[in-house]
């Protein structure tokens, strides 16, 4: 403040003392101008001070959070040399020998975004668009009329997959709640498009269970340092409703409706170990009754009913791995699952009304998956192509799966065609990390089963085909 008087005074006596010895006037504009000046001399002073005092003041500190993003995604396309007639695995599939079809696709599109926040709490959320989403429109159609009209433009699927919040305490205990994924079985808890050689995900986990499985849950999960990760998961149960004979309890997760019934809970578990350089050893599974969580019926008229005792209990057991060393990948996994009631369960889906959520098909006792896949970086054997960071992948993969295993704990040849082996050979190139350029051919060979003369052997046409696609998969902390 005192510059500023100095200022002033300096500048109305150089004023007068012009004015006297040179008889100049003062215009009003002088003065005018002579007061702006002024004006903004106190304005910076007074910034300068308040600089000053906030510098001496004591500062907050504030943790700095960090937000991340990212996602993966497929662009596919494929030629398959057999028919998607839904009549192929009638009783005449020889009319559908000579068939083939191709598509392009976008079979997962996920952008993900988390935030941490500090003091161990974060956020994540995870949006899926399923083979591109989905478009409508209201359009008026001049040859009816001028009527309005609304039609699909394309099919698919949006969802929201994962919305949680958590809170870390330390490595060993993390609480986390909301929309999350249920890491049973090696293609859940690795479901990302840089995380399997194929073109598409491996048939047999994603045709038996969900993929990826996403429910409402509470998890209490943790690591130790010397390589164990482990999870506890609180959920509620699958809808029996929906399960049906070509993917057993798969369609039973999430829900139709606008909320998840939970009239039963279940509960799922995972062990990991990566104390192993390269090495990841896993154990997964799942347990939870499926049959009351349903809205056909109340409690009320199931307890007056033949399907009071039935629980239809779904438990599900796996075994995956992954080594990654020296060139080397090797990945495979083993699933197994049984439901308890089945052919109640099934009686009891076939009777229900016309246009209920169920598919109205019979469901398994028992079902299986299993897979195993290699492939070696060819690049690895050059110096200048591994400092890029650049691999080339050839691969191999086989897989074994049925959906209709067992029914009602009996081995049976119903709908063989739920049953199949499966062995790909293809490429993997990888220019950079996170994008990848896949090749495949695949064969299909499905269950032999009893003809109708009562003779066993091969009853359906094997499903040949080749893929090609360009896959991502990053995350990054901003």
């Amino acid at each position: 403040m005192k510059k500023t008087i100095i200022s002033v005074i300096s500048l109305i006596l150089s004023v007068l003392c012009a004015s006297a010895e040179d008889s100049i006037k003062v215009s009003v504009s002088d003065i005018q101008a002579l007061i702006q000046r002024v004006e903004r001399l106190e304005q910076k002073d007074s910034i300068s001070q308040q600089m000053v005092s906030d510098e001496a003041k004591p500062q907050k500190k504030y943790e700095r959070g960090k937000f991340t993003i990212g996602g993966y995604g497929e662009v596919t396309a494929k030629h398959c040399f057999y028919s998607n007639n839904y009549l192929r695995y009638g009783k005449n599939p020889e009319k559908y020998a000579g068939d083939h079809y191709g598509e392009f696709d976008l079979p997962h599109v996920v952008i993900y975004m988390g935030y941490d926040f500090g003091k161990g709490w974060s956020v994540g959320t995870e949006i899926e668009f399923e083979h591109g989403g989905t478009e409508s429109a209201i359009e008026i159609e001049e040859e009816e009329g001028g009527e309005y009209e609304g039609e699909i433009e394309r099919g698919g699927e949006v969802a929201l997959e994962q919305f949680w919040l958590q809170k870390a305490f330390n490595r060993y205990a993390i609480i986390r709640a909301g929309m999350q994924v249920i890491p049973v079985g090696g293609l859940n808890a690795h479901h990302e498009s840089t995380e399997y050689f194929g073109v598409y995900r491996n048939e047999g986990e994603f045709t038996i269970i969900p993929s990826t499985w996403h429910e409402v849950a509470l998890t209490f999960m943790g690591s130790t340092k010397n390589g164990w990760h482990y999870q506890a998961m609180f959920l509620p149960g699958l809808d029996s409703d929906r399960f049906n004979r070509k993917n057993w309890i798969k369609p039973g997760a999430g829900s139709p409706y606008e909320f998840k019934l939970a009239n039963v809970f279940a509960g799922a578990a995972r062990v990991d170990y990566t104390g192993v350089k390269g090495l990841r050893l896993s154990l997964s599974g799942y347990c939870g009754n499926s049959f009351r969580n349903t809205l056909s019926k109340s409690n009320a008229e199931l307890d007056a009913s033949a399907y009071k005792d039935v629980k239809g209990t779904v438990s599900i057991g796996a075994f995956d791995f992954a080594y990654k060393d020296y060139g080397v990948i090797v990945r495979g996994s083993f699933t197994y699952g049984h439901l308890s009631d089945a052919a109640a369960i099934t009686q009891y889906n076939i009777s229900m009304r016309k246009g209920s959520v169920s598919s109205k098909q019979w469901v398994a006792s028992d079902a299986l998956a299993a897979g195993i896949e290699a492939g070696y970086d060819f690049f690895s054997l050059s110096h200048k192509l591994k400092e890029k960071n650049q691999s080339f992948y050839i691969f191999g993969r086989y897989d074994y799966y049925d959906s209709m295993l067992m029914y009602d704990n009996q081995p049976t040849d119903m709908y063989s065609w739920c049953g199949r082996h499966r062995a790909a050979v293809g490429i993997n190139y990888f220019p950079i990390k996170q994008i990848g350029v896949k090749a495949e051919f695949s064969y299909g060979i499905l269950k032999q089963g009893t003809r109708a003369d009562g003779t066993r052997g091969k009853i359906y046409n094997d499903e040949p085909q080749i893929a090609v696609g360009i896959v991502y998969a990053g995350f990054y902390q901003l």
